[in-house]
């Protein structure tokens, strides 16, 4: 048997063919049928043409600057490739030929696969966006949040509730308050054979907290364009935790400016909209106005989302952190909350504030929860950063 009579050695021929587009046609064969329309769809983005003594030229505009041109090769590839890939080749198209202009178009955004890449670069056009488009735009921002609060809000909800259970765990509770379970087991030691029972020398249980608050979290997010992702979940996660009885949570965006934005949490698709990505930033001025919110240390959690490149006094903002962990707060400090892997950030500050006792770490959304959970009990969050964290 050759190697053209091998399927599987067809097929890997095949995928090589579409992964070196045309250049590869004369080792590799032609791409027919399908694969040379996929073919198609790879090389309007991807390949470049030939420059004026015929050489190839580096990648760049295969789709020019037409807008139905751009929306038919918009359905072409969500014919041709999963969506995983259509996101990723529509985030390459943004940002490889130049296509944000062409998304203030209602028509555009129609044609587009709604992500939170998209959702990102949305909000960064918010203020030059024309009125005929806002309401394009405000669905599919509202497509993304309502698929990201599926994904995270039952698993944010019971992983908080439970550790504010533990965390409300008294040794005298009144008799409707005793956890039998987690009181027999700490009296095992106890047990009485001859009476077949254990003696409850130390009662466990739980403290009345239907209607307390027992928990204030500040979010306060770096909104400058290098956190677009991280802006997007965390609007979403501070609202799923304002829908809380038992938190009483903040949020704040900054750039050079501070905007508080808590009024606005029963409805995440405003709060991403009353975010403004781009622009400088200034930290300290952030944590300044997020220590006046703070008015039971004790039980505050201060989580900064920032990549920690400041604008601001670093002395100043170095200080603030100090007198919050002072006082008692539980401080976190996220380089990004993403799904984009390590971001880049200031290890300068990283360093100083890890000195502090106080580490900054990126973290996934599916693990924000249980980082939620181990501020909430006061757990060692180097360990949850050694663990979960990336940076």
């Amino acid at each position: 048997m050759t190697d053209m009579d091998d399927p599987g050695q067809r097929e890997r021929r095949r995928r090589w063919r579409l992964v070196l587009g045309g250049p590869a046609e004369e080792s590799l064969g032609t791409a027919e049928g399908r694969d040379a329309r996929m073919d198609a769809a790879l090389a309007a983005l991807y390949d470049g043409g030939d420059d004026e003594e015929g050489r190839r030229s580096s990648r760049s505009a295969g789709l020019g600057g037409s807008a139905p041109k751009v929306a038919r090769w918009l359905g072409d590839i969500r014919e041709y490739f999963p969506s995983t890939v259509v996101q990723v080749m529509q985030a390459d198209a943004i940002e490889r030929l130049d296509l944000t202009r062409l998304l203030l178009e209602p028509e555009m955004l129609a044609a587009v696969e709604p992500d939170v890449h998209l959702v990102g670069t949305l909000l960064s056009l918010n203020r030059v966006m024309p009125e005929r488009t806002k309401d394009a735009a405000r669905e599919v921002v509202r497509k993304v949040v309502t698929e990201l609060e599926q994904r995270i809000s039952q698993k944010t909800r019971a992983a908080v509730s439970g550790a504010l259970n533990r965390a409300a765990r008294i040794n005298r509770p009144k008799p409707a308050d005793i956890d039998w379970d987690r009181t027999i087991r700490a009296n095992l030691r106890h047990y009485q054979p001859a009476h077949r029972t254990v003696v409850p020398e130390r009662l466990v249980g739980y403290g009345r907290r239907a209607t307390a608050i027992h928990r204030d979290v500040v979010l306060c997010v770096d909104q400058s364009g290098s956190m677009a992702a991280s802006v997007v979940f965390s609007g979403v996660f501070a609202a799923v935790l304002a829908s809380m009885r038992s938190l009483k949570t903040s949020l704040v965006v900054f750039d050079t400016a501070v905007v508080d934005l808590t009024d606005q949490l029963s409805d995440p698709v405003e709060v991403l909209f009353g975010t403004q990505l781009g622009g400088g930033t200034d930290i300290n001025r952030a944590i300044a106005y997020g220590q006046q919110l703070i008015t039971r240390p004790r039980d505050s959690i201060f989580v900064l989302i920032s990549d920690l490149y400041e604008g601001g006094v670093r002395e100043q903002m170095l200080r603030r952190v100090a007198e919050m962990t002072a006082a008692g707060v539980q401080v976190v400090v996220l380089l990004a909350l993403s799904d984009e892997g390590a971001p880049a950030y200031d290890h300068d500050n990283a360093a100083a504030l890890a000195a502090m006792g106080v580490p900054a770490f990126a973290c996934t959304p599916d693990a924000f929860p249980e980082l939620m959970a181990a501020a909430v009990e006061r757990r060692d969050l180097m360990a949850f950063a050694q663990r979960w964290g990336k940076g």
